[in-house]
């Protein structure tokens, strides 16, 4: 029974909300954030590499659905947040985890794409062009993969990005034992001195540096389901890589309730597939929202898939303006609203059990993972 009054604690609405007032500026919440801690990790078999890799997914449960199935179970959840473990040599283990509340401030909340993804009405899209704004942060965090999606760098030497862009539900999709993650970089110039004019009216030539991933961290809640059910809301995946990529990069966050969200507005890049090459940008507000998704109409194609959904709010303990991730961009979704099909594009939300596990990832000591 205390295990499941520790669920529903979990599955409250976050405190900490935002005060108003006339000079309110729109801040992260301070969150307690749960801590999840590896219990087992059995060696599997070696996977197949035979799925397709698949840039979208597509689900027919829409917000309505979604805040009207059942909650999960404390069990069911463990069963979720646990992970496969993929190697670079081809290893796969399996890691339960156990599910900890160590404060009485703990937070949380409660929480699914068709054809190729439309643009809706005029393309708000921006192509980034240039090495001052590719190489700058906040473009220079978004990278792409190999198996062709968008991921955002999170640390020294780790990706985050959607699961179905490694794993189908069923199987690890070809290229994923030998996933690389790309950067845009400046293609060298041959010739003398005077090669590094440029005329300023022509976009520099960029080309992508690969690094290897060393091994990728996948939620059991996406392979065990399927996004017809509860897989959507646990399409994310995290890589590290063998080497640090020596660049800025965007911390993780709590995801916080829509309303608090600077405009209500949200913010990704991605290598969206109708533009090869090149790094595009968009924003747009918020529609709805669940637990574990955010609901939108930010224009988009595949490719974009994995890229990091980010907001900019002030950080009122460091007394400045900060960037977080705050979901990953996952596909695009049919709904059916009162008999109409609607479409919208649909985000993971990094709720804060997410937020636990992807930092115990990162950084492996859940001692640093208590603030979201």
């Amino acid at each position: 029974m205390a295990a499941l009054s520790t669920l529903i604690l979990l599955l409250c609405a976050a405190k900490n909300v935002m005060p108003s007032s006339p000079h309110w500026k729109p801040t992260w919440p301070s969150y307690r954030v749960p801590v999840i801690l590896p219990q087992s990790t059995l060696n599997l078999d070696k996977p197949q590499f035979d799925a397709e890799a698949r840039l979208e997914v597509v689900s027919p449960c829409g917000p309505a659905c979604h805040k009207s199935s059942p909650l999960p179970t404390y069990e069911e959840v463990k069963n979720y947040l646990s992970y496969e473990t993929l190697y670079a040599n081809g290893s796969l283990t399996e890691t339960e985890v156990g599910i900890y509340i160590l404060s009485s401030g703990s937070d949380g909340s409660r929480g699914r794409s068709r054809t190729k993804r439309q643009i809706y009405g005029y393309d708000s899209r921006f192509s980034i062009f240039g090495k001052d704004f590719l190489l700058n942060y906040p473009f220079s965090t978004s990278v792409k993969l190999s198996t062709g999606c968008t991921g955002t760098l999170v640390a020294e030497k780790h990706v985050l990005t959607a699961a179905h862009c490694i794993h189908d539900g069923k199987s690890y999709v070809k290229g994923a034992q030998k996933l690389r993650v790309g950067f845009l970089k400046p293609k060298q110039k041959d010739g003398g001195k005077g090669s590094n004019i440029t005329n300023s009216a022509m976009p520099e030539k960029m080309k992508f540096q690969w690094i290897r991933v060393k091994r990728t961290h996948v939620p059991k809640g996406w392979i065990k389901g399927n996004a017809n059910d509860i897989g959507m809301d646990y399409d994310y995946a995290l890589l590290e890589l063998k080497k640090p990529h020596k660049r800025k990069f965007m911390k993780i966050g709590v995801s916080p309730p829509a309303r608090h969200l600077p405009g209500g507005r949200i913010h990704f890049s991605g290598y969206d597939n109708d533009r090869p090459g090149n790094l595009v940008y968009r924003f747009c507000d918020v529609k709805d929202e669940t637990y574990d998704l955010l609901y939108q109409q930010c224009d988009a194609q595949p490719g974009a898939s994995g890229s990091g959904v980010y907001v900019r709010m002030w950080k009122r303990q460091n007394h400045k303006w900060e960037r977080k991730i705050i979901g990953i961009f996952s596909g695009h979704q049919w709904v059916d609203m009162n008999g109409t099909p609607q479409d919208f594009n649909v985000a993971v939300r990094i709720t804060p059990l997410k937020y636990a596990q992807i930092c115990y990832w990162i950084k492996g000591n859940y001692l640093d993972c208590r603030e979201g």
